[in-house]
């Protein structure tokens, strides 16, 4: 096209020419790039001074933790400076510019959308852990079958640190997805442990016995109090569930079972009540035939 207006219009050969006929077209040039970058200025200022500083403000007066709001004000940041090149462009007189990088913008948002659904559900994930927050740092969490101390939160994953010393790296979007059981989100928690007599001892004393095992176990709160109620008359045993409060965020809770466990165990032996275990009684006869009898029995009938 170029080529082609040079032959049509010839090539200059003064100063004087070359302005009369590159002139207009290098002052519109010039005034359509002064008035984009005019515009994008006065509008990525106005952006920033309002609508971000705005977000900031009002998410700090929520009450909401410094790395959401860091992240909001990015994210927000990033749509001003969007915003301010469309306003922009289109003032300046870019429409047909603009409309072809709207089209390969979505086209490039609509692959990464495909190629990273995964990543961006666990983001989307941590963003509402961070926000609601059913766990804290240093709480101890069980879901799907498993269970630790939760030592960080990210964005994208979770790292939870097991009874056993390893550090598990959870995706976000399965806490998110699955049901998460806080055990020291309240300020107590009962702790259950069951105990099986023989149905020829009295319930009472070992109920008593449980319970004042119970109280002197230290950690175990007095309010509540411990108890020990008739939950489940099994097969070969009557089973009493030794019920005592801890507050959780200063002893542990399996600490406290295992202790309640054993020393319920040297109480019982002391006391001479006994726990049964499940066993299997056969009675009745069995007759045997040995193989001399069978041929004499065999040979008297021919």
């Amino acid at each position: 096209m170029i080529d082609l207006l040079i032959l049509q219009s010839g090539v200059p050969t003064s100063g004087s020419e070359f302005v009369d006929q590159y002139g207009p077209a290098l002052i519109s040039a010039a005034t359509t790039v002064l008035l984009f970058v005019l515009m994008f200025a006065l509008t990525y200022y106005l952006g920033k001074k309002v609508l971000v500083r705005a977000t900031e403000q009002s998410l700090q007066s929520r009450g909401l933790k410094t790395g959401l709001v860091s992240l909001a004000v990015s994210v927000v940041s990033t749509l001003v400076l969007v915003a301010a090149i469309a306003v922009s462009a289109t003032v300046a007189g870019f429409g047909a510019i603009l409309t072809a990088f709207a089209t390969l913008a979505g086209a490039l948002a609509l692959g990464l959308s495909f190629a990273a659904q995964d990543l961006i559900s666990n983001f989307v994930s941590g963003v509402f852990i961070i926000k609601d927050e059913p766990f804290k740092v240093g709480d101890w969490i069980e879901w799907d079958g498993n269970e630790g101390i939760v030592k960080k939160i990210n964005l994208r994953v979770t790292q939870v640190e097991t009874f056993d010393n390893e550090l598990v790296t959870v995706p976000n979007n399965q806490l998110a997805t699955s049901v998460v059981t806080n055990s020291v989100a309240n300020e107590t928690l009962r702790v259950s442990c069951d105990f099986g007599i023989s149905y020829d001892d009295d319930i009472t004393i070992a109920r008593e016995a449980i319970i004042e095992t119970a109280s002197s176990i230290e950690g175990v709160l007095a309010d509540p109090e411990p108890a020990a109620p008739v939950t489940e008359l099994g097969d070969s045993a009557v089973v009493l569930t030794g019920r005592v409060w801890i507050e959780p965020r200063k002893h542990s809770a399996a600490a406290i079972e295992a202790a309640f466990r054993e020393a319920v165990k040297q109480r019982f032996d002391a006391e001479g009540i006994d726990m049964p275990y499940a066993h299997t009684t056969l009675t009745g006869g069995i007759e045997l035939e040995t193989n001399r009898e069978a041929s004499v029995v065999s040979s008297s009938t021919e």
